[in-house]
């Protein structure tokens, strides 16, 4: 299912001694740039009716674009059906789809896969069926607040990551000075953030980004 570009950014974790990052709900593509640079491994575009951070096909091209091959590139969304998400996501030129949410059914992860390679399932522990990662034929899970995008924290304690086989990535309520915290306790293989580096609501902060990828990798940020 997964391409050499997907196998080499699945492995980032392994091979840099790190989590595999994801910035989500990027706003332009001078963001995004600023986003890959400080050493992301993923960019999202989100195209929701409902998210403040939605965007149209030619706003999130410019953005995917920008990124090119530098990263993985992300389309999220909650409200499209499948088969329309994937058909998207492919005329994007996106290397993932990302499900978000209960709406999607285990056939409609079937439908996704007939045109994208790579999904994601998104999910909170309140609406999870499973927690096995590939449950639904996704290549990695997230796992976020009960109110996607919200900013809400929940207990990550709760949680007992090292019991959860494969890739899955922990969202919700994460910011630059909680983000490690939240790593050792729950242990993901990789960590996703939208409002954590907002100066405000959808609008991303460059500082706030590279400050972030910098505390979630453990790097020495100049």
């Amino acid at each position: 299912m997964n391409t050499a570009l997907a196998d080499r950014r699945l492995d980032a974790r392994s091979q840099a001694g790190g989590v595999y990052v994801k910035i989500c709900g990027l706003d332009t593509a001078d963001n995004a740039r600023v986003a890959v640079e400080a050493g992301a491994d993923a960019i999202g575009v989100v195209m929701s009716a409902s998210s403040s951070r939605g965007l149209d096909a030619a706003r999130a091209r410019r953005i995917v674009d920008a990124v090119g091959d530098a990263a993985d590139t992300v389309l999220v969304t909650n409200d499209l059906g499948a088969r329309e998400a994937a058909e998207v996501a492919s005329r994007l030129g996106v290397t993932v789809l990302q499900l978000h949410g209960p709406a999607y059914s285990e056939a409609s992860y079937r439908e996704a896969l007939h045109v994208m390679p790579r999904v994601w399932r998104a999910t909170s522990l309140a609406d999870a069926p499973s927690l096995q990662v590939g449950a639904h034929g996704e290549e990695a899970l997230l796992l976020d607040a009960a109110t996607p995008g919200s900013g809400e924290t929940w207990d990550v304690a709760a949680l007992d990551g090292s019991a959860i086989d494969g890739p899955w990535l922990l969202a919700g309520g994460l910011t630059p000075a909680n983000v490690a915290a939240a790593i050792e306790v729950a242990n993901p293989w990789g960590v996703d953030v939208s409002s954590g580096v907002e100066s405000s609501r959808a609008v991303k902060d460059p500082g706030l980004i590279r400050e972030f990828i910098g505390a979630a990798k453990h790097l020495q940020l100049r």
